[in-house]
């Protein structure tokens, strides 16, 4: 029978986990077997440079701090080799870079399941989200979006601007300048007699 100074220490891991869950826009549980060393330290650098928590879980202390806050869905996935990641920030983050990092190295991990702001996702919900651009990436092609047209006509200010001022206004037709009369044809010499 486990003593008592263990039991402390994870029960004290379990409410770690259930806080870290909870409080997290996005969490997902990755399958890493098969990653070495160096592939792992650059996925890690990934997660750090985007904001995002990344550790290896137990998956029976990962369990009962699901569990201990309402998600019993993860009780089938909680197997094997499992790591969590996890954010406060953007919430495809984690799944974006675990489906990005898949690819780049031949599928050594996947994505088990997760959840983003407190509803749970499928693998392939959460692969669907990995394929989206970041959250400020996709700020900024809606700013652009809406920038464009402003955009458009501050060029075309500036170039009125640059060529000397407002284009002149086409006469209107009572002021139309009257056509010039065409010049005569020389009149034909008049034969000799």
């Amino acid at each position: 029978m486990p003593n008592a100074q263990v039991l402390e220490s994870k029960k004290a891991a379990v409410d770690a986990l259930a806080e870290r869950l909870k409080n997290s826009t996005a969490a997902v549980f990755v399958d890493y077997k098969g990653i070495n060393v160096a592939q792992d330290t650059a996925l890690r650098n990934q997660f750090r440079e985007a904001g995002v928590e990344y550790t290896v879980v137990k998956n029976t202390l990962t369990r009962f701090a699901a569990n201990k806050i309402g998600y019993s869905e993860f009780d089938e996935l909680l197997n094997g080799t499992t790591s969590l990641a996890t954010t406060t920030d953007d919430p495809i983050a984690p799944a974006r870079i675990v489906s990005e990092f898949a690819k780049k190295n031949k599928d050594l991990i996947k994505i088990k399941g997760g959840l983003i702001e407190g509803k749970v996702l499928s693998v392939a919900e959460l692969n669907a989200f990995g394929e989206l651009p970041s959250k400020n990436a996709l700020v900024a092609q809606v700013l652009g979006t809406f920038l464009a047209p402003i955009t458009s006509l501050a060029v075309v200010l500036d170039q009125i601007a640059k060529k000397g001022g407002a284009p002149e206004e086409a006469p209107k037709a009572e002021e139309a300048p009257a056509a010039e009369a065409a010049p005569e044809a020389p009149a034909e010499a008049a034969p000799e007699a």
